[in-house]
């Protein structure tokens, strides 16, 4: 059980609400994990489920739909659901998708939609990546061309979390391509358009229930409404959100390794070797001695991080290094909770498996390490 009371940010509320997901997640995903793995993606039942319980878009205000709350609650289903071995499709709908239409989008938009996000009706993607462009967002080849009142979108994304679910899907095109990032929008584009199609529910190496899609635009026409806020200006956008989405995979890295480490604990004191239990060997205890400090430094960053972007201060900077930090710190704590396990450590029956195979995107996704470091460099 993930242990967080001790955090500065978290009170009687908000202790009340943990308790409410983690009951829900122990009641209907924890005994679901293995099929939905299977399946590779969650069930519709789980989100609408989700819904009811609160789960999704909790920083909706309430007019439309939503509990009104801040981002600490965002924090705490991020953390609960990321320790249960749950993959980063919620957490995206919640912490990546949301803030496009609480932000940018007309009154029109945010009626229509925002009831549905909280409900789970309507399941959210944001696509950007592209086969030839990854974190470069600069290097998107999708189109969308102005036809009247019309945009007509032409184009392929790939790596897209929620794609085959989702109703919605923030779509990132080129609408002036000789401007470069300048000539980047956003536009919605609901998926029963005509042109839209869906290709298949890519074979991952980790994160196995999370569908995640290659998502195809021949010719599909939206109206010109469908823009999020001004034409042009989705580069800016993008760029204004990232700092909430690194933060928030950061968040399920360090919420990732805590759970690495727990199993690391019990399976150590649990198994013998040489007659004496793991845990007890001095090598066993030094390495989750380690593991422990760096926790600690880890919950306590977090938190700092958090507090900065309630006040809206944390930098793009601060937020490339806690991505960086963290994801690299629970890559190697999920490691070396895995090599402690021995061979019974890679059988996929362990959660330390589970745990191990999904961290390793945290370190790609939302931005490599290596562009990280970039961004991080560039403000020296």
């Amino acid at each position: 059980m993930l242990e967080r009371d001790g955090s500065f940010l978290y009170g009687e509320d908000h202790r009340a609400f943990r308790d409410s997901v983690r009951k829900f997640l122990e009641r209907e995903f924890i005994p679901n994990l293995d099929s939905f793995e299977e399946a590779g993606q969650v069930s519709r039942e789980l989100w609408l489920k989700a819904g009811e319980a609160g789960m999704l878009g909790p920083s909706v205000p309430e007019e439309f739909g939503g509990l009104g709350l801040d981002f600490t609650f965002n924090a705490i289903i991020n953390e609960e659901i990321t320790y249960a071995m749950m993959a980063d499709g919620m957490t995206l709908h919640n912490d990546v998708t949301t803030p496009y239409f609480l932000r940018y989008m007309t009154d029109e938009q945010r009626e229509y939609w925002l009831p549905r996000i909280v409900s789970g009706d309507a399941i959210t993607a944001i696509a950007m990546t592209e086969p030839g462009a990854g974190s470069d967002l600069q290097g998107i080849r999708t189109t969308a061309r102005r036809e009247g009142d019309e945009f007509v979108i032409n184009g392929s994304k790939t790596y897209i979390t929620n794609g085959q679910n989702a109703d919605v899907i923030l779509t990132v095109c080129k609408t002036d391509p000789e401007l470069g990032a300048k000539g980047t929008s956003v536009i919605i584009v609901e998926a029963d358009r005509p042109g839209f199609e869906r290709g298949r529910n890519l074979d991952k190496v980790g994160q196995w229930s999370a569908d995640t899609s290659e998502l195809f635009y021949n010719d599909v026409r939206v109206p010109a409404s469908n823009v999020v806020g001004e034409v042009n200006r989705g580069f800016i956008y993008l760029v204004s959100e990232l700092a909430q989405e690194r933060l928030s995979i950061a968040l399920s890295s360090q919420a990732a390794a805590q759970r690495a480490y727990d199993e690391a604990i019990a399976f150590t004191k649990d198994r013998t070797a040489f007659g004496k239990k793991v845990f007890d060997f001095q090598n066993t205890r030094f390495t989750l001695a380690d593991l422990a400090a760096k926790l600690q430094v880890g919950w306590a960053h977090i938190d700092w991080a958090i507090a900065r972007h309630l006040k809206g201060e944390l930098t793009v900077e601060e937020a490339a290094a806690a991505k960086y930090w963290h994801s690299e710190m629970a890559w190697m704590a999920c490691d070396a909770a895995m090599q402690l396990h021995g061979g019974a450590g890679y059988m996929n029956e362990y959660n330390i498996a589970r745990v191990w195979r999904d961290q390793r995107i945290r370190r790609i996704y939302g931005g490599t390490s290596e562009i990280m470091r970039e961004l991080i460099g560039r403000s020296l």
